[in-house]
C-alpha cells in the first residue's frame, strides 16, 4: 500500500523473517527530493510504528530525512502472539536483517544512517549497535530501556517466582504492575488514542516477555561502556517507566567521543508524542538540530568515506 501527500510518500509492505513470520514494514520519504540521510525507528514495548510513530516520522521527513519502520514479532501488524517476545535476540536479528538490507540498496549506499529508539526500542537500538559496532552513523535514544524503573518492577521475591514460572507457562499474562499507558503519557487524549489503537497491546506483560525485558535491560546496564557510536540520549525527569539515572550513566561511561544527554524537567516517559505540544516541539528541535549537524558534517566527510570503504561501499564523487 502506498499513499502520498504533498510532501510525504508513505508505503507499507510485509517481509518474512527466518522463522517464517510475516513482519509489517513501512517507510516515509520526501515526495519530491532525495532524503539527506536515513532514520530507522525502533518502537517501544506493546507499541507499533505506522500509527503511534507516524507523527514522529512526518516531522523527520519534513526536516528532509527518509524514515523506515517495522513492527517486531508479536507487535502491531506483524505475526506472533500479541506482545509475546520469546527471545529478544531473535527480535533484534529481524530488525538488523531488514534495516541492513535497506542500507545496502544501491540508492542508499552513500547515505548516512541513523537509529532512533524509544523505550524498549532503545534497548533494540543498543543491541543493533553491539551486533555491528561500525555500521550505524549515530543514534537517538529516547527514554531508553537500559533499566526498568524500580516503581515498575514487582518485588524481588515475586520476580524470582515468576522467572521460574516463565519456563513453564511463558505466555501467561500474570505480571503484577502499574498501567504503563497511564504512567507513560502525560496528555489524557494521547492515552485515549493509544487505548483505542487496536494494534497496541494493553494487557499485563506475559511471563516470558517480562523475563526477557529484565534479562536484556540488566545485560545492557552492565555493558554501557561498550557503546561507541555518536548518540544523543533524552529522558524526562519525571519518567516512571525507564530509569533516567541509567541514561545519565550511559552518557558518562559510553566510549563514544560524540555524545549528548538531555534531561527535560517535568516531562514524562512519552517524549515524542505523549507530552504537551510545546514540550514535543522542544524535544524535536533538539533531535533535528542534533541530526542536522551530523548529517551536514558527515556526508562526504573523511570518516564517513572511510567507514563506507570498510563496509565495502565507496562514495560517488
Amino acid at each position: 500500500m502506498a499513499s502520498e501527500t504533498e510532501n510525504i510518500k508513505y508505503e507499507e509492505s510485509f517481509i518474512k523473517n527466518t522463522r517464517g513470520m510475516k513482519l509489517f514494514t513501512c517507510k516515509w520519504l520526501p515526495a519530491n527530493k532525495e532524503p539527506k540521510s536515513l532514520i530507522f525507528i525502533c518502537h517501544g514495548y506493546a507499541m507499533e510504528c505506522s500509527i503511534t510513530m507516524n507523527s514522529t516520522a512526518k516531522r523527520l521527513v519534513n526536516a528532509g530525512y527518509g524514515v523506515y519502520g517495522m513492527d517486531y514479532e508479536g507487535h502491531g501488524k506483524s505475526d506472533g502472539l500479541s506482545a509475546y517476545v520469546p527471545n529478544f535476540d531473535h527480535l533484534v536479528d529481524d530488525v538488523s536483517a531488514h534495516y541492513t538490507s535497506i542500507c545496502e540498496r544501491e540508492e542508499n549506499k552513500c547515505k548516512m544512517r541513523y537509529l532512533l529508539g524509544e523505550s524498549m526500542g532503545g534497548a533494540v537500538l543498543l543491541l543493533l549497535h553491539r551486533k555491528k559496532p561500525e555500521f550505524w552513523d549515530g543514534a537517538v535514544l529516547v527514554a531508553p530501556m537500559c533499566k526498568i524503573a524500580e516503581e515498575m518492577k514487582p518485588n524481588p521475591v515475586v520476580i524470582s517466582v515468576l522467572s521460574k514460572l516463565s519456563g513453564v507457562i511463558p505466555t501467561w499474562k500474570i505480571i503484577p504492575g502499574q498501567d504503563i499507558i497511564e504512567t507513560a503519557f502525560k496528555q489524557p487524549e494521547v492515552r485515549k488514542q493509544v487505548r483505542e489503537n487496536p494494534y497496541c497491546y494493553k494487557g499485563r506483560p506475559r511471563l516470558k516477555t517480562a523475563n526477557e525485558l529484565l534479562r536484556i535491560s540488566t545485560d545492557l546496564e552492565k555493558r554501557l561502556d561498550e557503546v561507541s557510536l555518536p548518540f544523543m540520549v533524552l529522558h524526562g525527569e519525571d519518567d516512571k517507566v525507564t530509569d533516567k539515572a541509567v541514561s545519565g550513566q550511559l552518557y558518562e561511561v559510553a566510549s563514544s567521543s560524540d555524545k549528548t544527554f538531555k534531561l527535560y524537567p517535568g516531562m514524562w516517559h512519552g517524549l515524542l508524542y505523549g507530552e504537551t505540544p510545546e514540550n514535543i516541539e522542544i524535544v524535536f528541535t533538539d533531535i533535528i538540530g542534533w541530526l542536522d549537524k551530523r548529517a551536514s558534517d558527515g556526508n562526504g566527510g573523511f570518516e564517513s568515506e572511510l567507514k563506507r570503504k570498510e563496509d565495502g561501499f565507496t562514495l560517488k564523487e
